[in-house]
């Protein structure tokens, strides 16, 4: 089962002004088959230490162990690709694409026939609740809800079982946010998953497994 150990992990980047220190020996770790949140206020580093999770960006120091094996050692690539997914709050759908068309493209990248992404497609499709219907729609046909559903059968769709999400309710209402939230708490404790949801919301995070708060760079 994925795990993930971070061990004094910093990292810093220079704005326009100033050398800014976004996380700060931070060590914390995670495991499959949990939720977890982090909350804190915007600029607590919250963003920038999922980045390193996801293999965007490398720690200036400390070491991030994915399942033993240390990030930066590996090709992070191949990691996005089969390893770990991202759930954005602006969902990031492709607009030419209609929702089956959107699923089926990591599945496409990782060699697969078009009639055998279509078919896996179309089950992580329904996995999330999204019927028939919703096949052939394009995303600017789509509810906030319905396309943040897209986008979680996609990341379920790349088959790995790492999924960082930043803020993926903050477009959405109530109803739809609770129907989110269900859906990445049964992904952990049904399937399996390792996720971590970055929120500002207290409700999000009273439902996760475990609850870490970032002030000024550091967990708390």
């Amino acid at each position: 089962m994925e795990k993930i150990r971070v061990e004094n992990v910093s990292y810093s980047y220079q704005n326009q002004y100033q050398k800014i220190q976004a996380v700060k020996e931070v060590s914390c770790s995670f495991e499959a088959g949990n939720m977890y949140a982090i909350t804190g206020e915007s600029g607590s580093g919250k963003s920038t230490f999922l980045s390193l999770l996801a293999g965007l960006d490398c720690p200036e120091s400390g070491t991030i162990l994915v399942d033993g094996d240390n990030l930066l050692e590996m090709d992070r690539d191949a990691y996005r690709r089969k390893q770990v997914s991202m759930i954005y709050q602006a969902f990031h759908l492709f607009p030419l694409l209609n929702a089956l068309e959107n699923v089926m493209y990591p599945l496409e990248l990782q060699g697969l026939s078009r009639r055998e992404a279509r078919q896996q497609a179309a089950e992580c499709l329904e996995e999330v609740g999204l019927g028939e219907k919703i096949l052939k729609q394009y995303p600017k046909m789509m509810s906030g809800g319905e396309q943040q559903r897209v986008a979680i059968a996609r990341a379920m769709a790349a088959q790995g079982k790492i999924l960082l999400a930043d803020e993926p309710t903050g477009n959405l209402d109530s109803e739809n946010e609770a129907h989110i939230v269900e859906l990445l708490r049964r992904l952990a404790h049904e399937r399996g998953y390792l996720v971590i949801v970055v929120t500002h919301n207290p409700e999000i995070a009273r439902q996760a497994d475990q609850c870490i708060t970032m002030k000024d760079g550091r967990m708390v």
